[in-house]
């Protein structure tokens, strides 16, 4: 941060210097805590933290014992040399008082806790339940750091704090959970020291990044000569964008000015305090160094623009100072403690057993006299009592029932589980303004509901609806998209085809077609497409259901995928049930070497009668043509047996085709009744939840 004003004071103009004189700067920086306070979230204004009961807290809050007196004296002694040395820098934030008003050295209110929940055991968990619970509050300053550090208990209990009391929680959950933590005091971002998320991408909106497919090197593909091109006609053109670039780049840069509006400039760049959490590599196998905002839970790169600075960083054993250059933010630090040019220890760090001052008070006030002071020093232990979460807090984070958040045309809400009777925990709204009045998008998430809905995608323009659903449903549901549960208007549906016999994974429906696709049958069969008439309206006119007015099948098309087992010209491809025409076509799969199709085609006789049961076959009603066939395709009486199978399969297709319809009815009447009778699922584990069923049930 030294650095970072030694900056500034060079690069000033005169005119800067003007405006920012001292009374000024005071009015203007009153006006942005004001704005700010305004327009920090805050589900309870104007909370005091002066009236709160501190009669109950236990003694170690209200006094300090002998070892934490003569730790706050070593503490003021390297605070004397550190601003005697350093009288530029900020002052350090070592020793701030508590809730009970007494001073307490910042390592010392870290409680080390690992709570009985499995998902407190990572530190994605750890954040995302602190940035849950805790209701954020600006600095009272924004350029100076808070002259009271609360314990993580009251900070829990009354569900609220700074950035500070964010970090210290968090860090100490950390540590508790085997992570090599630190709290950090230091220097961010407008947008991150009061929350303002209104500039990013909704976290459960960002797709991942694509990873390119690599195509397999074939050393035998034939490598073309590049087109020739003269070298000197190449330097003539180099040296030509050369003498023509100044001019283009000031135009470019006109261009950008005028099209693009520059964000406004925050007066107090750099000067801002915030207070996160630092997460070294090597503990438990964590592959490199990261930083946590403590109000968001996410997770940033060190060398990421929002952070501009670090003062100091302390965990429970010991604090030390940063000592490196901060001009270009945090992404040149070294996190190497070890090292004492880039980092300044307070307490000497020793494998020897450490004498404690108090344990030879008169030798160390001979030291002290001769200026001699030994900062080898063992650290008190936590004066904080035991940090609780029962489990009834945990499974209900939000102190005001939800908690909303706001990112760019996005809007995020979130719910504990069980809140909501159709067991929705969080919904994503994304807008087409900024303004957040026009919806284009819902996505909704679900937890413990008995038929496993677990999302809920809804396209505001197009009135679709998508419901996806984890493994286990009764009827092996995978997705379901649909604007209306009315039957025939349009489904989709997908499934786990791994559980069902027929490899069905996908079946589209509406009022004139129906299409299927498999996977991994052992006909090879991929896709069927059949195509549906009307019903007769005679039949609707008089009432009667659509289960005694079925629709006729017009047609049905079967796609196959090669079968290396046969020959191609034995191989159907396509297969093509002309139903209400009594035509079948048949495609065979091509060789490498062929380039048209072998083909077979059944026509029905004009002007013979159809039976059902009749199988007719002549020259005038069969059309083949099989180039790469043998004799044997070519004889009438195999022709024969083909047709007389196809009759067979056309009739086991056709009750397939009903089977589906009724399928189809059946998933949307199940559906229908599990939307208007949503039941949860309560853990056989969770006393709590259950307690209160059985209450309520009596």
């Amino acid at each position: 941060m030294e650095a970072l004003q030694e900056t500034e004071e060079v690069e000033q103009t005169p005119e800067d210097v003007n405006s920012l004189n001292i009374s000024d700067f005071l009015d203007d920086l009153e006006a942005d805590v004001t704005e700010e306070e305004a327009s920090v979230p805050s589900d309870v204004p104007g909370f005091d933290w002066s009236s709160i009961d501190t009669s109950h807290l236990p003694s170690s809050y209200k006094t300090n014992s002998r070892q934490e007196k003569e730790l706050l004296q070593l503490a003021d002694h390297f605070l004397e040399q550190y601003t005697h040395l350093c009288p530029d820098r900020k002052p350090l934030f070592v020793h701030p008082v508590n809730e009970c008003g007494v001073q307490k050295f910042v390592s010392t209110t870290l409680r080390p806790t690992l709570l009985p929940f499995p998902e407190l055991y990572y530190w994605s968990g750890c954040a995302s339940f602190v940035c849950d619970y805790l209701i954020m509050e600006p600095l009272k300053c924004p350029i100076t750091a808070p002259s009271s550090l609360y314990s993580p208990t009251t900070i829990l209990k009354y569900q609220r704090g700074n950035c500070f009391d964010f970090s210290v929680l968090l860090c100490s959950l950390l540590i508790g959970a085997g992570y090599d933590a630190y709290c950090v005091h230091g220097y961010a971002t407008l947008e991150m020291c009061s929350l303002d998320q209104t500039q990013e991408v909704c976290p459960l909106l960002r797709k991942p990044p694509e990873v390119p497919e690599e195509e397999d090197p074939n050393k035998y593909r034939i490598k073309y000569p590049l087109e020739p091109q003269s070298k000197f006609e190449l330097q003539q053109k180099a040296k030509k964008e050369e003498e023509t670039e100044p001019g283009q780049d000031e135009e470019k840069e006109e261009e950008v000015v005028t099209e693009v509006e520059e964000p406004r400039r925050d007066p107090l760049h750099g000067l801002r305090v915030h207070a996160w959490v630092l997460v070294l590599s090597g503990k438990r196998k964590v592959p490199e160094t990261f930083f946590i905002n403590p109000f968001t839970g996410s997770h940033h790169s060190t060398t990421d623009e929002c952070f501009l600075g670090i003062e100091s960083i302390w965990n429970h054993r010991n604090y030390w100072v940063n000592m490196q250059d901060c001009r270009q933010g945090c992404k040149d630090l070294s996190f190497d403690l070890s090292d004492s040019i880039c980092w300044e220890i307070m307490f000497s760090e020793s494998d020897e057993p450490s004498q404690l001052p108090t344990e030879s008070p008169k030798k160390d006030t001979d030291d002290m006299e001769k200026g001699e002071i030994d900062m080898s020093f063992e650290m008190p232990l936590s004066w904080v009592a035991r940090i609780k979460v029962s489990y009834r807090e945990y499974e209900n984070p939000f102190s005001q029932g939800k908690k909303v958040i706001l990112y760019n045309k996005a809007k995020l809400e979130k719910w504990a589980a069980y809140a909501n009777e159709d067991g929705l925990v969080e919904r994503v709204t994304v807008y087409a303004d900024s303004d957040y009045t026009e919806a284009v998008e819902v996505k909704e998430w679900f937890k413990h509901r008995e038929d496993l809905l677990y999302m809920r995608e809804v396209n505001k323009q197009t009135q679709l609806i998508t419901d996806y659903f984890r493994p286990g449903h009764p009827l092996l549901l995978k997705a379901h998209s649909y604007t209306s549960l009315e039957p025939e208007t349009g489904h989709t549906v997908e499934y786990y085809h791994t559980a069902r016999v027929d490899g069905l994974w996908k079946r589209f429906e509406n009022a004139t077609e129906m299409t299927e696709y498999f996977m991994g049958r052992e006909d090879f069969l991929h896709m069927r497409h059949i195509e549906l008439g009307e019903r007769d309206k005679k039949m609707q006119m008089a009432g009667i259901g659509t289960d005694a007015n079925p629709r006729p099948i017009v047609q049905i098309k079967e796609y196959f995928h090669r079968n290396p087992e046969k020959p191609a010209d034995e191989d159907i491809e396509e297969r093509i049930f002309m139903v209400i025409d009594d035509i079948i076509q048949l495609t065979y799969h091509l060789e490498v070497h062929d380039t048209i199709a072998s083909k077979v085609v059944f026509c029905r006789v004009i002007g013979r009668e159809k039976r059902e049961d009749e199988i007719f076959l002549s020259r005038e009603n069969s059309v083949t043509y099989q180039p790469w066939s043998s004799e044997k395709h070519k004889n009438l009486l195999h022709l024969y047996n083909l047709l007389w199978e196809l009759r067979e399969e056309q009739k086991l297709l056709k009750q397939q085709v009903r089977d589906s319809e009724a399928e189809m009815l059946n998933i949307l009447t199940v559906r229908e009744d599990e939307e208007a009778n949503i039941k949860l699922s309560v853990s056989m584990y969770n006393t709590a939840k259950k307690g209160q069923q059985h209450e309520a049930t009596v």
